[in-house]
C-alpha cells in the first residue's frame, strides 16, 4: 500500500502540520492517525473500470461520446503537435461522397442517446484543423444536427479559417467551440491568428456570441516557451475585457515525438520549479479563470471526500471507455482523434482498431492501464 507524507503550512502562525495519503483507497489522515475526513456515510458505488491492455482489450457498447475525425490536415504545422506525423497520409484522404454513407451506416451502430434525438451524447469533429474540411463537415453536422437535436456538438480550432458565414453557422448549429492558442508563449506553434485583423476580428466576433451562452473557451498549453499559467491568464483576460473568460486546456504538453521533446521540460529541475509556480499561482489566484485548476482542486477533494479508489480511475484522455468512440469517415475504429487508420502504437499494433461494420469485433489492443505498468 503506498503511503505517501505530505506537509502543510499555514501561512498566518507558520506552523506546519504532517499528513499521510493513501492514493489507493483515497485516505487521508494526520500525524495522529485521525481521519481528516470522516468515513462518508453515503456509498457512491465507485465501479472499477475495465483495465486495458493487449491481452486485455476494450471494446465499445453504447456510445455517449462520438469522435469523428475528418482529416489530420491542416493550414498550420505547431512543431509540438502529436498529429503532424500522420498528417500528410491523412490531407485528402475523405471525399464528400463518405461523408453521405457515412450518415447512412452510422444509424446501425450509434443509438443517439437516450430516446434517439441524441439527448446524453456529445458529438465531437476533429482534425487537424476542421475547418480545412468545410465543404465536408458542412453537410455533415448540419445532417447530424437535424438528426440529433439535443447532441451536444464540439469542435476545436486554431481560428485563423473563421469569417462571418461560419460564425453564423457555429451559433445556429449550437456548437462549443474552442481556440487553440497558447497566449504569450504562441510564437511556439507558428502563426498567430491574432495578428490576422481579419481572423481576430472574427475569433473575437465569435467569442461574443458564444461565451454568454457557456459555449466558447480559448485553449492554451503549457511547455517550456510557456511555462507561466498567470501569464496565460493575463494574456486572455487582456485580450477579451472579460474576467469570465474561460480557458480550457492548461495542462503540460505531452511530447509524442522529437517536436514535442524539443518543448518539454528539460530536467528535474525544470520540472520543480514549474510546479513551485504552479502551486505559488494558485495561492495568490493568479489563474482563476484556467478550468483546469478548478477541475484539479476538485478532483482531489472530491475523491477525498467520497473515497474514491484507484480502480475507478482509467485513461485521462478517456479513449478506454466503451461509450466512447473515434471513427472516420471510412468507418475505421480509431485509437484516438489524433492518429491515422495506417499508423502503430509503440508496441507494434495498429491504430486502427476495427470497423463500424463490425461493431462487435472492435478490440483496443493500443491502450495499457497503468494497473498493467510495471512503473
Amino acid at each position: 500500500m503506498p503511503i505517501f507524507t505530505l506537509y502543510g503550512e499555514q501561512p498566518e502562525t507558520g506552523l506546519r502540520a504532517r499528513f499521510f495519503y493513501d492514493n489507493e483507497t483515497s485516505d487521508l489522515w494526520r500525524d495522529d492517525g485521525t481521519p481528516v475526513v470522516p468515513t462518508p456515510t453515503t456509498t457512491y458505488g465507485w465501479q472499477a473500470v475495465d483495465a486495458v491492455s493487449w491481452d486485455q482489450p476494450g471494446i465499445k457498447a453504447e456510445i455517449r461520446t462520438l469522435k469523428i475525425q475528418l482529416g489530420l490536415g491542416c493550414n498550420f504545422s505547431c512543431e509540438y503537435c502529436n498529429q503532424r506525423s500522420g498528417a500528410d497520409e491523412m490531407a485528402a484522404s475523405a471525399r464528400g461522397t463518405d461523408v453521405e454513407k457515412f450518415l447512412v451506416e452510422l444509424q446501425n451502430w450509434f443509438t443517439g442517446g437516450s430516446g434517439g434525438n441524441g439527448q446524453d451524447t456529445r458529438i465531437e469533429f476533429w482534425g487537424g484543423e476542421p475547418l480545412v474540411y468545410w465543404k465536408m463537415l458542412l453537410p455533415l453536422a448540419r445532417a447530424l444536427r437535424e438528426k440529433y437535436p439535443k447532441a451536444a456538438f464540439k469542435i476545436i480550432t486554431n481560428g485563423s479559417l473563421l469569417n462571418a458565414e461560419i460564425n453564423d453557422w457555429l451559433d445556429f448549429l449550437g456548437f462549443y467551440v474552442s481556440i487553440s492558442h497558447d497566449g504569450p508563449g504562441q510564437k511556439v506553434r507558428g502563426p498567430d491568428p491574432l495578428d490576422d485583423p481579419v481572423s481576430r476580428v472574427a475569433i473575437r466576433d465569435l467569442y461574443q456570441r458564444l461565451h454568454p451562452q457557456g459555449r466558447f473557451s480559448f485553449n492554451a498549453m503549457v511547455h517550456r516557451g510557456n511555462p507561466s499559467r498567470a501569464a496565460i491568464n493575463e494574456f486572455f483576460l487582456q485580450l477579451t475585457g472579460d474576467p469570465t473568460v474561460v480557458i480550457g486546456e492548461g495542462s503540460v504538453i505531452d511530447p509524442y515525438d522529437a517536436g514535442g521533446l524539443r518543448h518539454s521540460f528539460r530536467s528535474d529541475a525544470d520540472s520543480v520549479d514549474f510546479r513551485r509556480a504552479a502551486f505559488d499561482d494558485i495561492r495568490q489566484r493568479r489563474v482563476t479563470n484556467l478550468a483546469i485548476v478548478e477541475q484539479r482542486v476538485n478532483d482531489i477533494v472530491q475523491s477525498i471526500a467520497q473515497r474514491r479508489p484507484s480502480t475507478a480511475l482509467g485513461q485521462k484522455c478517456g479513449m478506454d471507455r466503451s461509450d466512447a468512440i473515434a471513427v472516420d469517415l471510412h468507418g475505421n475504429v480509431l485509437t484516438c482523434q489524433n492518429t491515422s487508420f495506417k499508423s502503430r502504437a509503440p508496441n507494434g499494433e495498429s491504430h486502427r482498431i476495427g470497423h463500424v461494420s463490425d461493431f462487435r469485433g472492435i478490440r483496443l489492443t493500443t491502450a495499457t492501464h497503468w494497473s498493467h505498468r510495471d512503473e
